[in-house]
């Protein structure tokens, strides 16, 4: 992936009925992973599907829920509502040239009200999914040799590292192994975000990274959109 923005003409966007909508963040990822870094792994999932299945790909919403890491510097944040409304306003529009299934391809754990955006929309009968899910990222994970579940590997660490090195290497710097912290006991972390849990804002094994689970991780992804496909189509 060489842009973040896809670069197709109005004519590219013809004959499309399934469109996907990366929604990323820009928030914390420790001292060494971008700001940017879930947009970037949103775009790069939602670009690797566009390029194996007929789907037109839109730019990526790079601001949403972020409170938890308010403590970091740096992290910029929408309220849910307004992210629902961005939402619904892109379903909406889509909707009036023709295309009116939605994907949306969250890479911010912290997006909750997406899950609510496409149990609404499906209850009115419109035809939107959320991308991937838990079930499919556990899966990804396996398919990647990902070491680490989600309870310890939560922010910033072997799993997003992986999928930067593979896709985005550039962004990674040289040290990033020297990067770990646990901190798996984060149960009351709505009512205090991260802060009181990680002083760096890191939450796992970024040593533990490497481009190669990256690579089957978004491979995995890739081969489960087929399902959502599916269940679009239903």
């Amino acid at each position: 992936m060489t842009h973040l923005l896809p670069l197709h003409t109005s004519a590219d966007a013809r004959d499309h009925t399934v469109a996907v909508l990366p929604v990323g963040s820009f928030e914390q990822h420790g001292a060494f992973l971008p700001l940017a870094t879930d947009t970037v792994i949103a775009m790069t999932i939602a670009s690797s599907v566009a390029e194996a299945y007929p789907v037109l790909l839109l730019p990526p919403v790079t601001i949403s829920c972020s409170h938890e890491h308010a403590a970091w510097p740096g992290t910029v944040s929408i309220t849910a509502p307004t992210l629902y409304a961005i939402v619904r306003d892109v379903a909406e529009s889509l909707r009036h040239s023709g295309v009116r299934k939605l994907v949306l391809v969250n890479g911010h754990g912290g997006n909750y009200v997406l899950g609510n955006v496409v149990q609404e929309a499906s209850a009115r009968g419109e035809r939107m999914a959320l991308f991937p899910t838990e079930v499919d990222w556990l899966a990804a994970r396996a398919a990647g040799g990902v070491e680490t579940g989600p309870e310890t590997d939560m922010h910033a660490g072997e799993l997003e590292t992986s999928l930067l090195l593979h896709a985005r290497p550039e962004l990674v710097p040289p040290d990033y192994a020297t990067h770990d912290e646990r901190a798996d006991d984060r149960n009351r972390m709505l009512t205090f975000g991260l802060g009181p849990y990680t002083e760096s804002g890191v939450v796992g094994h970024p040593s533990l990274a490497t481009a190669e689970k990256g690579r089957a991780a978004l491979t995995d992804l890739v081969t489960t959109f087929a399902d959502v496909l599916a269940a679009l189509d239903h």
